[in-house]
């Protein structure tokens, strides 16, 4: 089977890995499965995230970089990729278990303490979250994937075929090519998303937020003593939200590359500050001395020294724009399936993007293996239209098995960005109130996290599996068995067996 992924950031790299991982072997098939990535922009390793300038990236970002957390749900999609994939991931951040809320006079909110009893400390579901540079967490994904599978080349359209294999086209007009199966994982701005869609001239774009995220790193020592331990910091504004965190453990310490254990901190501390702009500036115009003094005449009343540490010697390189994508109808067509931002761009206060694109990855690919196992190879006369059913019907559980749980989270992600915009007095001292009455109940705050970062996507989709067992598929995959054999030509529209959105979530 020959399969292209689009996007090799995150979540191609991820789907590739994942690939190779879990579909059937060549000693269990006729062949081995091509697996090519298009990638538009350079994916280089030893360039430096400070390097990758305006001319390596994607227009919706105004640099690359900057920083991002790993929630134990998306940590553990790691842990069962690669063991040592997940501890080279830990070593090049540092693992949080605390979250401390606070506003811009100084005053303690709310703290969430996520630590859990240590008589288990290596049992998964006692994880602590990672925060780590995109930069970083990419390299390790990519450092895995070979060279010479990943292609340089900008991909003008792609062409869902509901009979044969799907095309893919390249803006430099060479010659098109054809896959099987088709992965958009080319982020916010797809190219692929418009295959789902072909009788739409711009189907479903992406919207920007009418934020902006601006960040960096100083060196820890300039505020030691004055970050705890293990702590994730929100400081909360009438005017914008200002947040930092420890980005690397010390060196010296034992378990600096697991995600079960709060390490001293390293040399730097990331930060990041974000509040709303009307329009998307332009990067052709943008001024980063000007968005410099801004930033410094924005927090300059507020009381947090950490802030007040920061801003003193900040020189602001980059800016980064909120993008968020309108909910699709559907995330897959005739073979063309998207992940990650592709599918769903989430808000950056949903602390979720990463995690979310590694599970999709994971659990569309541990249905496509599946059904190409359980339909595609155990018979000799394998014919290209029982392989194309079988991505179909991975296809369609994927999506409605994800849909319902990534919406959710994007929710109560829409709702929580709006703290980082400007605001009123009375609207300001409000939200005060409610994250001060909230920080009452912390075991209530922590549940509902837990709620999130507890899911496995694995166990959801052996629970899909064997739910459609349950209730009666088996007439659906004799009609399967019966294509292998070149005996039928369709398979019913109809996807019994998907569990409800209330199981899945």
């Amino acid at each position: 089977m020959k399969i292209v992924i689009i996007g090799a950031g995150i979540a191609g790299c991820a789907a590739y890995l994942e690939l190779r991982k879990h579909l059937p072997n060549p000693s269990e098939s006729d062949g081995d499965h091509e697996i090519i990535i298009y990638e538009a922009y350079s994916t280089d390793l030893d360039m430096t995230a400070d390097q990758r300038t305006e001319e390596h990236t994607h227009p919706s970002t105004l640099l690359v970089g900057g920083g991002l957390a790993v929630g134990p749900n998306g940590l553990n999609v790691l842990r069962r990729l690669d063991e040592n994939l997940l501890k080279d991931v830990v070593r090049g951040g540092y693992v949080t278990a605390i979250s401390n809320m606070k506003n811009k006079n100084g005053w303690q909110l709310a703290k969430m303490d996520t630590s859990l009893s240590p008589n288990e400390p290596d049992n998964p579901e006692n994880m602590y979250m990672v925060a780590t540079s995109r930069h970083s967490f990419w390299q390790e994904l990519r450092s895995r994937v070979p060279d010479e599978h990943i292609i340089n080349k900008r991909i003008s359209e792609v062409v869902a075929r509901p009979e044969g294999r799907n095309l893919i086209y390249f803006a430099d007009g060479t010659p098109s090519v054809k896959a099987d199966l088709v992965i958009g994982a080319d982020g916010v701005q797809s190219t692929a998303k418009r295959a789902l869609f072909p009788d739409a001239r711009n189907p479903y774009p992406p919207r920007y937020e009418g934020l902006v995220g601006v960040g960096g790193f100083i060196p820890a020592a300039d505020v030691k003593g004055l970050v705890e331990k293990g702590s994730m910091n929100f400081i909360f504004g009438g005017n914008g939200f200002f947040g930092y965190f420890y980005a690397d453990s010390a060196e010296s310490v034992v378990n600096r590359d697991s995600p079960y254990h709060v390490s001293e901190p390293g040399e730097s501390l990331a930060w990041w500050s974000t509040y709303g702009i009307e329009d998307c500036p332009d990067r052709k115009t943008l001024d980063m001395g000007h968005v410099t003094r801004q930033l410094r005449e924005r927090h300059a009343d507020w009381k947090d020294p950490v802030v007040q540490k920061i801003v003193q010697s900040l020189h602001v390189t980059n800016m980064y724009p909120t993008w968020t994508s309108p909910a699709l109808p559907t995330w897959e067509r005739d073979g063309v399936v998207l992940v990650g931002d592709a599918a769903h761009a989430l808000p950056p206060s949903s602390g979720q993007g990463s995690s979310q694109a590694l599970e999709d990855v994971e659990a569309f690919i541990l249905f496509l293996a599946h059904y190409l196992r359980k339909h595609g190879i155990k018979d000799t006369r394998t014919t290209p239209e029982s392989q194309k059913e079988a991505i179909r019907v991975a296809s369609q559980q994927y999506v409605s098995l994800r849909k319902p749980r990534v919406q959710e989270i994007s929710e109560f992600a829409r709702k929580t960005q709006n703290t980082k915009r400007q605001m009123g007095l009375f609207q300001e001292y409000s939200m005060y109130a409610f994250m001060k009455l909230l920080g009452l109940f912390p075991s209530l705050m922590t549940s509902q996290i837990r709620k999130v970062t507890d899911y496995n996507i694995a166990e959801q989709v052996a629970k899909v599996i064997a739910t459609r067992k349950r209730q009666g598929s088996q007439a659906a995959d004799n009609v399967l068995n019966a294509i292998s054999l070149g005996t039928e030509q369709h398979f019913p529209d109809t996807t019994p067996g998907v569990i409800s959105p209330s199981t899945v979530l």
